[in-house]
């Protein structure tokens, strides 16, 4: 598996490209920057297999609707965050005063311990509820790689203060990550990549049980 990085948008959202073997690729997370990303897709030659939103927050899906309409693919999040994520409460003036639009795709629930196959590639689903409700983590078995999306960070966690968030329900979730093998890359929604076994030892609030 390769896996590229496109920073998007006023939050530096980290948008991930991964690909296998074929022209097929998952794209994870287009925040914003649509044209970036349509142009990244593009240059490689690549078609899309599947969007993959790791939680709903606007500054990760804003630009899914634009990609989308030049490349359609099924779009898949869990139930939790579909239920407001396109809806008006999704903004965050003054970065995003409208609502994502919705990409009308077919829609793919995301649940707790599934497996899914796109692209070639064979990942599992780790629900991991707290920055949002429908907060998921997306682990390529295979390639001990894991995305995080606004659960975990290199030194930090996703924040619980905005609406939905729960910092008692996000301490569960990062206990299941914390059972990971210690050498399983993280790839977070913002900044640097880590390592589970370098966040256990480092990261406050991977500390303890």
């Amino acid at each position: 598996m390769n896996i590229e990085t496109i920073v998007v948008g006023e939050f530096a959202v980290n948008c991930f490209v991964c690909t296998g073997t074929d022209s097929q690729a998952l794209v994870v997370d287009p925040g914003e920057d649509a044209d970036v990303v349509i142009a990244h897709l593009r240059e490689r030659g690549l078609t899309v297999a599947a969007y993959l939103m790791t939680h709903g927050h606007c500054d990760h899906i804003s630009a899914l609707a634009t990609v989308h309409d030049a490349f359609p693919a099924p779009v898949a999040m869990h139930p939790s965050d579909w239920n407001w994520a396109f809806t008006a409460t999704n903004t965050l003036p003054p970065f995003f005063c409208t609502a994502p639009r919705d990409p009308g795709s077919e829609r793919v629930d995301f649940a707790e311990g599934n497996r899914y196959t796109y692209a070639g590639l064979t990942f599992a689903v780790i629900a991991t509820p707290g920055h949002t409700p429908g907060g998921v983590c997306i682990h390529f078995e295979a390639d001990d790689t894991l995305i995080t999306g606004d659960t975990l960070f290199a030194g930090s966690v996703g924040r619980t203060d905005l609406p939905g968030g729960d910092s008692r329900t996000l301490s569960a979730s990062l206990q299941k990550l914390r059972a990971l093998p210690e050498q399983t890359t993280i790839l977070p929604g913002h900044g640097p990549a880590s390592t589970i076994g370098q966040e256990k030892r480092t990261n406050f609030f991977m500390q303890g049980d």
